[in-house]
């Protein structure tokens, strides 16, 4: 491990709180030390407060903030004094502690400080890092890791049994640190947990990090025990779209609401779930108590959900009685399975909790395959993690509850996403909480938008094939599929029809309505497993219930797909299926709608373009985000008792009334 401190980059930070959020940073870009959230840095500094008197803050990250994007404001200014006297007292709740922590900051805004602020201020240095640094915990997560540590560490650092985080960990730390540590210490290993280091400046602070991992990492090569190798080989199959969706729809009746799986073939996480003793060694525990609050305690090797589900509910009513409060529990659904066929798959109630998951166990992997190497991965007894895992903190959080988006946990696809109404339904589905795929010709799609939630897929709709590919993309993705909107259309120049050749009938029928066909026939199995029930919404046209003149192939397909949906609202309302058509009408900020065609159409109504862009009885402008917001509201609770609706939204049409 090399330190990433640069004199160019420090110099920019002028103070000491400035160098803490840079040393944090430089910690939260490497995955080994730190994961979404994990681990915390403070700092103690001197500073008048407002009647001038002098006193110690501790400024410590705050609650929700991550160190590799963590700023100043994500600090928490404590009181020193106060924190040092809590340190010693014999017993303090996680309520009361909580409580003593806020009262004691120096800013109302501030975030909550971190639940080990206390223990931050008991260590007498003026900068404290702690990571649960992979390397090190490979070596404590073994049968012998106590002895392991004593002999990579020897005097410079101080050794602590585990103990929960909070006041209890805060208090032995604070009596045994000051027992035993010497004038060599320049850090503290938590067992089963992670490692500290201080020091009397920022730099200090965090290239002791630096250098302690690295002792670790060094060990664990030493030792045979750091490269993993490779299978000779491994089952890999093409098909698992549809394994994917069930498996979906078994956890999400488990779980008791939609969650999004992600699904990892890469070699790495192949290798772990085909691995002959994966039974063994995936169920001793995670890997640090932190993560039981991602992963839960342990994977799901399989798929029997159902069992998973009736094992975990053994598992709390075992535990629960030895619990010093009476505790809620949790859905049993599994957060990780690991699969032969499907490799590792993550759950989570959003597309970001499952890439969360995602990148824990993906180092969960990589520490117990190390740990084995070094005479075999041993994690904490059930009892230590269920006191994490229902921690009267998280517990209170549950009692808050709060209301998700309304499509959290489902997901949705988009046809034409690249632009327009298609570019506005994914707006209006992100913003409800679903997972969205966007499909366009437009490799511009690709790029729309960076976020755990969308996936943007190039694609032709008008080949079979591309659909098929585009949907088993999005399985493995996202798991499966709630909504689709089919919204990709074409418009041609306006032809009457003595002049309309077959060339172009058949290439407007081909993507306004054959495409449209496959992806329903190829959704469809997809559809039926939808927890909630599948949705699908066709964006139509005012053409349908009122024909122009010299549009006769976009309206006859348009129509065409009308009836499509018609029958397919018949067919498939038995699989808890609804379908409803929209039939927009002069939305101009989409594809279809060239300078050339709404100068075409303008000119035939005999109208100028301003005059034609608002030609309905109301006298409005439709826009793309209008559809959009229908459409996403069709596919709600609101429209939960509709099925093979035509709305309009036309701003009223004289010819359709």
């Amino acid at each position: 491990m090399k330190s990433l401190w640069s004199d160019r980059e420090a110099a920019e930070y002028k103070t000491d709180l400035g160098l803490r959020v840079y040393t944090s940073r430089l910690l939260g870009r490497d995955p080994s030390l730190v994961l979404h959230g994990g681990g915390n840095t403070s700092v103690k500094i001197r500073e008048k407060n407002i009647v001038g008197e002098e006193e110690e803050i501790l400024y410590v990250k705050g609650s929700g903030w991550d160190l590799e994007t963590i700023a100043e404001a994500g600090f928490a200014p404590v009181r020193m004094a106060h924190l040092l006297k809590l340190a010693k007292l014999q017993v303090l709740s996680d309520s009361q502690m909580v409580n003593e922590l806020k009262t004691q900051m120096t800013k109302a805004s501030a975030p909550a400080p971190s639940v080990e602020t206390i223990l931050h201020a008991s260590l007498p240095y003026k900068f404290v890092d702690h990571t649960h640094a992979d390397a090190v915990i490979s070596v404590t997560n073994t049968a012998n890791g106590w002895e392991r540590i004593q002999e990579i560490y020897g005097d410079d650092v101080v050794i602590i049994p585990y103990v929960m985080p909070g006041f209890d960990l805060a208090r032995v730390c604070a009596e045994k640190f000051a027992a035993e540590k010497s004038d060599r210490t320049i850090g503290m290993v938590l067992m089963n947990h992670g490692i500290f280091s201080f020091g009397e400046t920022a730099q200090e602070s965090y290239e002791r990090m630096i250098a302690l991992v690295d002792r670790a990492e060094a060990y664990l090569k030493k030792h045979h025990a750091w490269e993993i190798s490779p299978p000779a080989s491994l089952i890999r199959e093409s098909e698992q779209r549809l394994e994917i969706a069930k498996l979906r729809s078994e956890v999400s009746q488990v779980a008791g609401f939609p969650v999004v799986l992600s699904s990892h073939t890469d070699e790495k996480s192949l290798a772990f779930a085909q691995r002959e003793d994966v039974q063994i060694i995936s169920q001793q525990g995670c890997a640090t108590p932190d993560h039981v609050i991602r992963t839960k305690r342990l994977p799901l090797v399989g798929r029997d959900v159902k069992a998973y589900a009736e094992s975990y509910r053994a598992y709390f009513a075992e535990e629960a009685p030895k619990s010093a409060q009476p505790v809620t529990i949790l859905d049993p659904a599994p957060r990780v399975i690991l699969d032969r066929q499907l490799g590792l798959v993550t759950v989570g109630k959003s597309a970001k909790d499952a890439q969360i998951v995602a990148d824990i166990y993906e180092h969960t992997i990589e520490i117990i395959q190390r740990s084995q190497l070094l005479g075999g991965y041993q994690a904490l007894p059930a009892s230590d993690i269920f006191a994490v895992e229902y921690w009267e903190l998280e517990q209170a959080k549950l009692k808050k509850g709060g209301s998700s988006p309304a499509f959290t946990g489902e997901i949705a696809l988009v046809t034409g996403a690249a632009s327009g109404i298609g570019k506005a339904c994914v707006d209006s589905l992100l913003k409800r909480g679903a997972a969205v795929v966007g499909l366009d010709i437009n490799p511009a799609i690709e790029k729309l938008y960076d976020r755990p939630d969308f996936v943007g897929i190039t694609c032709d709709v008008s080949d079979e094939s591309a659909i098929a590919n585009s949907l088993d993309q999005a399985v493995k993705a996202f798991g499966g599929l709630d909504i689709l909107i089919l919204n990709a259309g074409i418009f041609p120049s306006g032809c009457r029809i003595e002049n309309l050749d077959t060339a172009t009938w058949q290439k407007v029928m081909q993507i306004n309505l054959e495409a449209n066909l496959v992806l329903m026939r190829e959704a469809y199995p997809l559809l039926k497993l939808a927890p909630n029930g599948g949705r699908v919404v066709a964006i139509g046209s005012k053409n349908v219930p009122a024909p122009g003149p010299a549009a006769a192939a976009y309206s006859a397909s348009k129509a065409a797909l009308t009836q499509l949906m018609r029958v397919a609202a018949l067919e498939w309302s038995s699989d808890r299926i609804r379908i409803n058509t929209l039939h927009p009408n002069a939305v101009f900020d989409t594809g279809i709608w060239t300078e050339e065609v709404l100068t075409s159409r303008a000119k035939h109504y005999g109208l100028t373009i301003e005059e034609y862009k608002t030609n309905n009885l109301l006298k409005v402008e439709v826009t793309s985000h209008h559809v959009a917001e229908l459409a996403a509201e069709m596919c709600g609770a609101l429209f939960a008792c509709t099925t093979a609706a035509q709305v309009p939204i036309d701003g009223g049409n004289d010819r359709v009334i």
